[in-house]
């Protein structure tokens, strides 16, 4: 097992990696926990001993199950069991769990304890670290939400073997934006080390910035299209699919707006059709709505905000040149 810590001095916490992860999940309960609210999906088809009195409580499947209902709905049910502040919740599957189960949790009695066993390769790497929870609005993704920081994390490689393929590749657009983030050649790595490694990046920035003041907002590269294209809703787009797009117009703003070279260009292009990813934007992109959805975005205050490369590195950009970014979204919409 890796085990990578998350420095957060009194909310610090360990995320545990490797095949087989799943049965150390006993040793992250707090210890004053007497029973297990275990939110999880029918599909993930996983069962989990936490080595205590527990009970199951199914969600919806998809994006469509991350809403306010939702979470009134587990809290209901949460009330109805007898759960209590001395009890835990578990988030058990991917990343639609994990932000809906740290919610409810955030939420239910003003907080109680959490701990993410993420079954995605998307919630291993991303969502079920860093304390980001949250749901959905028709105007917006994850726009109603708490931080609130899991007691433990486990990443159970394992149980990536069951993914449907589009699944577990959607997962790679998400590794795919920490090669631009420190993580260099990840490609070269085997599984449980490339997961590690993207967790080490991640728990390092969630370490220097928890709540998203500043430079936490890199973790979204590839976000502000993938978003806007996520929102559009008239395109079958995993996250992760959407992200790539995303990352790739990244890079082609940063490029028109003289931040990288060519080459760096090329790169991003070269990760993306190495994990098998497309990098064009969907048929019927339609570019007004798409930017004014940019605006639209958690990381826009006075202006829309990007995250781009650049000298420097990764970081975020306020205001961009607005012609810039429809020339480059156009040029990709020509491009398909």
């Amino acid at each position: 097992m890796i085990i990578v810590p998350v420095e957060l001095a009194d909310r610090s916490y360990d995320v545990i990696v490797g095949d087989g992860a799943l049965a150390e999940i006993g040793s992250l309960l707090p210890p004053q926990s007497r029973r297990a609210a275990i939110v999880t999906q029918s599909e993930i088809g996983i069962e989990i001993d936490a080595g205590l009195e527990q009970r199951v409580f199914e969600i919806g499947q998809g994006e469509s199950a991350k809403t306010l209902s939702t979470i009134g709905d587990l809290c209901s049910a949460f009330a109805q069991w007898g759960l209590t502040r001395n009890d835990v919740v578990i988030g058990l599957g991917g990343g639609v769990v994990t932000d809906v189960a740290g919610f409810a949790a955030a939420s239910y009695h003003r907080g109680i304890s959490v701990v993410h066993a993420a079954t995605s390769l998307l919630g291993q790497v991303d969502a079920a670290i860093g304390g980001k929870t949250g749901v959905n609005l028709p105007e917006g993704k994850n726009l109603v939400g708490a931080f609130w920081q899991p007691a433990g994390v486990v990443c159970d490689t394992a149980t990536l073997a069951t993914l449907p393929e589009r699944e577990f590749r959607a997962g790679l657009g998400e590794i795919a934006k920490y090669h631009f983030l420190g993580g260099g050649r990840l490609d070269d790595e085997q599984l449980p080390e490339r997961v590690a490694a993207c967790v080490r990046i991640k728990a390092e920035v969630v370490a220097s910035d928890e709540r998203e003041g500043g430079r936490r907002a890199i973790l979204n590269y590839g976000h502000t299209l993938g978003h806007a294209l996520e929102i559009e809703g008239a395109f079958d787009l995993r996250h992760g699919e959407a992200v790539a797009i995303g990352v790739i117009y990244a890079a082609e703003v940063a490029h028109r707006l003289g931040r990288i070279d060519a080459a760096a260009v090329t790169e991003h292009r070269r990760v993306i059709a190495e994990y098998g990813l497309d990098s064009e934007l969907p048929a019927g992109t339609n570019t007004d709505r798409v930017l004014g959805l940019f605006s639209r975005d958690k990381k826009a205050l006075d202006d829309v905000t990007m995250v781009l490369d650049g000298p420097n590195g990764v970081e975020t950009v306020v205001g961009p040149d607005p012609q810039v970014l429809r020339d480059a979204l156009e040029a990709m919409v020509a491009q398909r």
